[in-house]
């Protein structure tokens, strides 16, 4: 079993990365530090947007999975409706007309 790390931990080191990589990005929803859910909002600046939040694949591995994509007013609403389920929800928007979040990379996909 691979250790976890505090979703404030993930968080901090995820905008740190997203900063060096010159991609603007924001905590819009604050979650409990320790073990908050977290979503990823891209914001693409031409009235899309696509919402990630990690889940877990069938061997256990967490990955992030879409859980909304299209014009960013529906994106944003889906968020709410989250957020009203979990208010422990940690929500980071990411501006990038490229569409890049970096959750692929090493470290960050899960």
């Amino acid at each position: 079993m691979e250790p976890r790390l505090t979703a404030d931990f993930w968080v901090r080191a995820y905008l740190t990365r997203l900063r060096l990589a010159d991609i603007p990005a924001f905590v819009t929803s604050k979650g409990d530090p320790t073990a908050g859910a977290v979503l990823i909002k891209l914001n693409t600046l031409d009235g899309q947007a696509r919402l990630w939040q990690r889940s877990f694949d069938l061997d256990g591995t967490r990955i992030w999975t879409v859980l909304a994509e299209g014009e960013e007013m529906q994106v944003d609403e889906s968020v709410t409706r989250q957020r009203s389920f979990d208010p422990d929800l940690w929500v980071i928007e990411v501006e990038d007309r490229a569409g890049r979040t970096l959750l692929d990379e090493e470290g960050l996909s899960g």
